[in-house]
């Protein structure tokens, strides 16, 4: 019966993550692999009083169908959150709820995407994403990171010959590299794409977990015509939620509202509701302060027992953000030899193949340091490190 299957999802990628959390669910695998939020971390007590004080005042209201926008209370909550901490102007109107942001990417894809389109990604770049827009059929234009941004001059050849409706970039704490575009780097990216029609998806899901150093400007001060912003509370309050936002301009959004309209009519009402009297009944910012504490504690235990376990000849970045950093294994190396050694050690992580289109035997990898205690770090770390040593010979 493979045959009444559509062409486009035979070559969609599995979420290689999905696959890998089914290896590791032994309790004696200590798995650095998910892009998890610490659930320690969850403010259950204040979500449960949100829920009862919304049910106990409007509980047949929540219930009910509402718009596909979203609730407009949150979507003003959000619009104002952008003009306090990024100095963004940007109204509630153009504001998107969705189910999360990979919906949004979803929604993108539809409304932009035909076969053989071309989309620039970052190499490497977020799975995601690539699994996200590959049901579209595009044709990927991937454009190295160094430790600042994009190679520009790289992203310059490639759009000598190509003409892309989309950019995709994690510009803060990117997935899966940890590394954060500098200033100058944002700039000379917008410098050579306000020439071209093609929208900047600004995909920012970590940039209020900063544990180091200044905030950036959004490619939204740059182009702002051309930036498309996408936002999520997973990383911030819970995943379970499952709701994110895009902010977009009029054109786009009468695009996007349509696109929804066909996918689910409008994200769970019931869950805005209960997520914006959470919001407004707590100070999210004192919220996100003890989870930037806890998880700066668990980036620097990461980074000390590299230097302490792993040998000589690995590299790592030192993210100043976000819940993940990359490692890079001597040349010939590859991560996938690695995975293999490692699991039958009981520590699970990301091998870097799935976060390249069109590569396989790389020699990266990627660590997720946000939901493991500092001790349960240091051994995951040692047996990484044995992993390593054994591969080496």
């Amino acid at each position: 019966m493979n045959e009444l299957f559509s062409e486009r999802i035979a070559d969609v990628p599995k979420s290689f993550i999905r696959e890998i959390l089914k290896v590791a669910v032994d309790p004696e695998i200590i798995s650095f692999a998910g892009g998890l939020p610490n659930k320690e971390l969850f403010p259950v007590d204040d979500i449960q009083k949100a829920a009862d004080f919304q049910l106990g005042h409007y509980g047949r209201d929540i219930l009910q169908y509402s718009s596909t926008e979203g609730y407009l209370p949150l979507r003003e909550y959000i619009a104002k959150r952008y003009k306090e901490k990024k100095q963004l102007n940007i109204s509630a109107d153009n504001i998107l709820i969705t189910s999360g942001s990979q919906q949004a990417l979803d929604l993108l894809g539809k409304i932009f995407i035909n076969k053989g389109d071309h989309l620039i990604i970052e190499e490497p770049g977020y799975l995601g994403a690539i699994q996200a827009f590959s049901i579209y059929e595009p044709v990927f234009r991937a454009i190295p990171l160094k430790e600042d941004g994009l190679v520009v001059d790289k992203l310059r050849k490639a759009l000598e010959n190509s003409e892309p409706k989309l950019m995709y970039l994690v510009p803060n704490f990117q997935n899966p590299s940890g590394i954060t575009y500098s200033e100058a780097n944002r700039e000379k990216i917008s410098q050579v794409i306000e020439k071209k029609r093609c929208y900047i998806i600004e995909d920012d899901p970590y940039g209020e977990l900063r544990y180091i150093g200044k905030d950036r400007k959004s490619f939204q001060h740059f182009l702002p015509d051309q930036t498309i912003l996408l936002g999520s509370f997973s990383k911030v309050v819970a995943p379970g939620f499952r709701i994110g936002w895009m902010a977009a301009s009029d054109d786009l959004m009468d695009k996007l509202i349509t696109a929804k309209q066909a996918s689910d009519l409008h994200t769970n009402y019931f869950g805005q509701r209960i997520l914006y009297q959470f919001l407004v009944s707590n100070n999210l910012d004192e919220h996100v302060e003890k989870i930037k504490e806890r998880y700066n504690k668990q980036r620097e235990r990461m980074l000390y027992y590299i230097e302490k376990y792993l040998p000589a000849g690995i590299s790592s970045t030192r993210p100043e953000g976000g819940m993940f950093l990359w490692l890079s294994l001597p040349d010939k190396m590859k991560a996938m030899d690695l995975f293999n050694i490692a699991i039958k050690m009981l520590v699970a992580f990301v091998p870097g193949d799935p976060f390249y289109v069109g590569k396989d035997g790389v020699n990266t990898l990627r660590l997720n340091f946000s939901c493991s205690s500092e001790e349960t770090i240091e051994e995951g770390i040692k047996r990484l490190g044995l992993a390593i040593n054994q591969l080496l010979g």
